[in-house]
C-alpha cells in the first residue's frame, strides 16, 4: 500500500500538474482565447432545442455533453471540493476556477481531435477517443494502446468500483439499507442501461444528468441566496486566500494553488483523454462544433457546480474548526444552514453523482477495451464483467483501489497531453476552418431574418 502511494504521489506530482495546466494555458492562447470568446454559442448548441440529426454519429450533441457530464459530475463535486478546501484553504476554490478556465480549451481540443479521427466500427457505430487521435494523427500506435490500457483499467477503478463503494456506504449509513441489497439494485439498474450500448447511455444521461446536476445545485442556491450576507466576506476570503495561503497551515501558498488546480483537474477531467470518448460518437457536421459543446462540460462541471459546494462549506466556517474533511464537511455544512435536510441533500445528491459516474465510464472503459480487443464477443464479455465488479464494488472495502485508480487515471493523461501538444496544429487548423463557416451562417442568418 505504502509503495502505490508513493508511485500516486509522483504519478500526480508537479510535472503532471504543470503539464496539465501548462497545456491548457498554451492551446488557450494558439486558439486565442476561443473559450471567451466561443461560450455563449457553446452553450446555445449544447442546450438548444435544434439539434444535428443528419450528420453523421450515434447520439446528439446534448446525449454527447450528457453522457460526458454523467462521468465528471462525480464525488469530485461533493468530496473533492471540500477536500481541496481543508487542505489548502478558501483559495484554493480560485485555484479550481483557473484550472477549469484553461481546461476548457484542452477539452475543446481533446473533443475536435476525437471527432476529426474517429473511425466507423464493424456494427456502423463511432468509435474515437485519444487512443485513435493518437495513432491516426501522430502515427504512434504504442501510445494509443498505452492509453488504451490504462483507460480500461481506470474505467474497472475509479470509474466502478470505488463509485459503488462510495453509494453503498453513503447508503447504509444515512437509509441502513444492507450492502448487498445496495450492490444488487445498482448492478441492475447499471447493466439495464450499459448492454444496450451508447445509444442507451446518451438517452438515460440525457434525462438523468440535469435532475441530478439541477437538485444539488438548487439545493446548494437555496443556501447561498438563504443567507446573502455572509457571501462577500466568503468571495474576499477566497481572493485573498488564493495569493496568500494564509488558511492553510504554515500559509504555504504552494498547497493552496496545488490543491485547487489538482482537484479542479480531478473534477472535470480536462486533458485526461475520458471525455472525448463520449465526444467521437456525436452527429455533428464539424469537429469543431461538437468540440465548442463538449468544452461547456468544464464550465458545469466546475465553474458552476463546485463553486456551490464550495461557498457553502465556505460560508459556513467549519473547513478550519470541525476538523472534517470530504463528503463529511460538505454534509455537515449544509446542515449548518438548512439542517438534517442538509445531509440528505448530499447524501442523495452523492448517490446520483457516482451511479452516472459508473454509466459514463462503462462507456469509456468498453471503447479503451474495443480498441485492444476488436471482437464484438470481447465487448459483450466487457460489459458483463463491468455490471459484476458493480456489485462487488458495493460489498468489499477497497481503499487499495482508490489508490490504484488514481495511478491509472493520472497515467491517461500523459499519452493524451503528447497528443494534444503535438497535434496543436490540426486543432488550430480545423478551428480556423470553423470559424470561416461560423461567420457565413451569421450572415445568412441576418440576411434571412431582415428578407
Amino acid at each position: 500500500m505504502e509503495i502505490l502511494k508513493a508511485i500516486d504521489d509522483i504519478v500526480w506530482g508537479l510535472p503532471l500538474i504543470v503539464l496539465l495546466v501548462g497545456t491548457g494555458v498554451f492551446l488557450t492562447l494558439r486558439l486565442v482565447f476561443i473559450q471567451f470568446r466561443m461560450l455563449p454559442y457553446a452553450m446555445r448548441l449544447a442546450f438548444g432545442f435544434k439539434q444535428d440529426k443528419e450528420s453523421k454519429g450515434d447520439i446528439s450533441h446534448y446525449q454527447a455533453l450528457t453522457t460526458a457530464l454523467a462521468a465528471t459530475v462525480g464525488t469530485g463535486n461533493i468530496a473533492g471540493v471540500a477536500s481541496a478546501i481543508f487542505a489548502g484553504g478558501p483559495g484554493a476554490l480560485f485555484w479550481m476556477w483557473m484550472s477549469a478556465v484553461f481546461g476548457m480549451a484542452t477539452k475543446y481540443a481533446e473533443a475536435l481531435l476525437a471527432v476529426k479521427y474517429r473511425i466507423v466500427d464493424k456494427k456502423g457505430q463511432m468509435a474515437g477517443g485519444p487512443m485513435y487521435y493518437i495513432e491516426r494523427g501522430l502515427g504512434w500506435k504504442w501510445l494509443g494502446v498505452l492509453f488504451a490500457i490504462f483507460g480500461a483499467i481506470a474505467a474497472f477503478g475509479i470509474g466502478n468500483l470505488v463509485q459503488a463503494n462510495s453509494i453503498a456506504e453513503v447508503t447504509h449509513a444515512d437509509f441502513n439499507i444492507p450492502y448487498w441489497v445496495v450492490g444488487l439494485i445498482l448492478m441492475l439498474f447499471i447493466g439495464l442501461v450499459i448492454l444496450g450500448g451508447i445509444k442507451s447511455i446518451g438517452r438515460v444521461t440525457a434525462f438523468f444528468v440535469p435532475i441530478m446536476a439541477i437538485f444539488y445545485t438548487v439545493g446548494g442556491l437555496i443556501v447561498i441566496f438563504g443567507n446573502l450576507e455572509m457571501v462577500p466576506e466568503a468571495f474576499r476570503l477566497i481572493f485573498q486566500d488564493a495569493f496568500t495561503g494564509s488558511a492553510v497551515a504554515g500559509g504555504i501558498l504552494g498547497e493552496t494553488i496545488r490543491q485547487g488546480v489538482a482537484r479542479g483537474l480531478f473534477s472535470n477531467e480536462a486533458g485526461l483523454g475520458s471525455a472525448p470518448i463520449a465526444a467521437a460518437a456525436a452527429k455533428t457536421d464539424y469537429p469543431a462544433r461538437q468540440a465548442l459543446v463538449s468544452m461547456t462540460q468544464v464550465f458545469i462541471d466546475t465553474i458552476i457546480i463546485c463553486t456551490v459546494t464550495g461557498l457553502v462549506i465556505i460560508m459556513s466556517g467549519l473547513y478550519d474548526t470541525a476538523g472534517l474533511k470530504g463528503a463529511q464537511l460538505t454534509s455537515a455544512s449544509f446542515v449548518n444552514f438548512i439542517g438534517t435536510t442538509g445531509a440528505y441533500l448530499v447524501t442523495i445528491g452523492l448517490i446520483f453523482f457516482a451511479s452516472s459516474t459508473i454509466i459514463g465510464w462503462a462507456y469509456y472503459g468498453e471503447k479503451c477495451f474495443q480498441y485492444l480487443f476488436s471482437s464484438q464477443r470481447a465487448i459483450q464479455v466487457y460489459r458483463t464483467f463491468f455490471v459484476l465488479v458493480v456489485f462487488v464494488g458495493s460489498v468489499v472495502k477497497i481503499d487499495l483501489v482508490w489508490t490504484l485508480a488514481d495511478i491509472m487515471n493520472g497515467l491517461m493523461a500523459f499519452p493524451n497531453l503528447i497528443g494534444l501538444i503535438g497535434l496543436s496544429g490540426v486543432v488550430a487548423l480545423e478551428t480556423k476552418k470553423f470559424m470561416e463557416v461560423r461567420e457565413q451562417e451569421r450572415i445568412a442568418d441576418r440576411l434571412s431574418r431582415q428578407a
